[in-house]
């Protein structure tokens, strides 16, 4: 009986993901990459693209376009650090899958969890928190918003020089 009693409130205590906030969350971050794109491109997107977003001396981050298709683009997002003690290790990384059509940006893999699932029993094997879909996606918008407001992109000067020709030649 008493075990019972104990399944009964663990379900009453479980963390239930709020679908809505998760939703404005992505919602968030997709705004927030779509600005770091336009901030750092000037053409489409392909497999393969890099960009980078130095912060400081020791900072940086690199986004690497992974995947294209006609509704997604699958991209790699990693904290770089010039820092000679610094682990490649320990590096923070997301894989980050954008949903174009419903404008929202997702964290689907941090670090060494391959997929996050948007709710974990407490405690686990791995010790992940209950809410890690919701705190990956949080972080997410923290590395976005820094790198907007902090980032310098390195400009590739010869195609804006083609496009001041181009211009002038019509």
């Amino acid at each position: 009986m008493k075990s019972s009693a104990a399944n009964t409130l663990n379900s009453l205590n479980r963390y239930r993901p709020n679908l809505s906030t998760l939703m404005q969350l992505c919602e968030t971050n997709y705004a927030l990459m779509m600005r770091l794109f336009l901030h750092a491109s000037t053409h489409t997107e392909k497999v393969g693209d890099q960009y980078a977003f130095f912060i400081s001396d020791a900072l940086s981050y690199r986004i690497i376009i992974k995947e294209v298709t006609r509704y997604t683009t699958l991209v790699n997002i990693k904290q770089l650090s010039n820092a000679a003690s610094y682990a490649e290790i320990l590096a923070p990384t997301m894989m980050i899958r954008l949903y174009h059509d419903a404008r929202m940006a997702e964290v689907n893999a941090s670090q060494h969890i391959r997929y996050i699932k948007p709710r974990y029993d407490y405690p686990n094997e791995r010790m992940h928190h209950p809410d890690e879909k919701q705190q990956t996606n949080e972080f997410l918008k923290e590395w976005l918003q820094l790198c907007l407001q902090q980032g310098q992109v390195n400009v590739d000067l010869s195609i804006i020089q083609n496009k001041i020709q181009n211009n002038n030649e019509d």
